[in-house]
C-alpha cells in the first residue's frame, strides 16, 4: 500500500520559487502574522510573515529611529491588510510606506557592513 504513495509524490513537481519584488501584503496583520522584522536604516524594513516569506517595505521619506525601535506598530486605516497603502508606528512617528514587495531574507550583519563600506567609498 505504500508503493503506491511513495511513486505518486515522487511525482509530484516541485514548488515554483516565490517571485521577488512582487508588490504584495499581509492580511490581517498582528504578532501571529508577522514573526520578525528587520530595519534597513531609516528607508526601509524587511518584515517576514508567518510562514516564514520575506516581504520589503519603502517608506516616503526616512523613518526616524527605525534601528533603535523595539515594537512597531501597523496602521491599515481599517482594511485589515498591510501592504504599500500602510503606515507603521514607529516611538510614535508615522512612517508610511510607498512600496511593500515580496524580498529575499535580509542581508546578514557582514554583508550590510561591506555595502555600508561600498556605499562610501562611491561617495569619495
Amino acid at each position: 500500500m505504500l508503493l503506491p504513495l511513495s511513486a505518486a509524490a515522487a511525482t509530484e513537481p516541485a514548488e515554483a520559487p516565490r517571485a521577488l519584488g512582487v508588490e504584495s501584503s499581509i492580511t490581517f496583520p498582528s504578532d501571529s502574522t508577522i514573526r520578525n522584522w528587520r530595519a534597513d536604516r531609516e528607508r526601509g524594513i524587511w518584515i517576514e510573515g508567518r510562514s516564514g516569506e520575506w516581504f520589503y517595505g519603502t517608506f516616503a521619506g526616512t523613518c526616524r529611529n527605525l534601528d533603535f525601535a523595539e515594537a512597531i506598530g501597523v496602521d491599515t486605516r481599517g482594511v485589515s491588510r498591510l501592504d504599500k497603502f500602510g503606515t507603521l508606528i514607529v516611538r510614535g512617528q508615522r512612517c508610511m510606506l510607498t512600496s511593500f514587495v515580496t524580498s529575499a531574507p535580509p542581508p546578514t550583519k557582514e554583508e550590510q557592513k561591506a555595502a555600508r563600506e561600498a556605499e562610501k567609498a562611491a561617495k569619495n
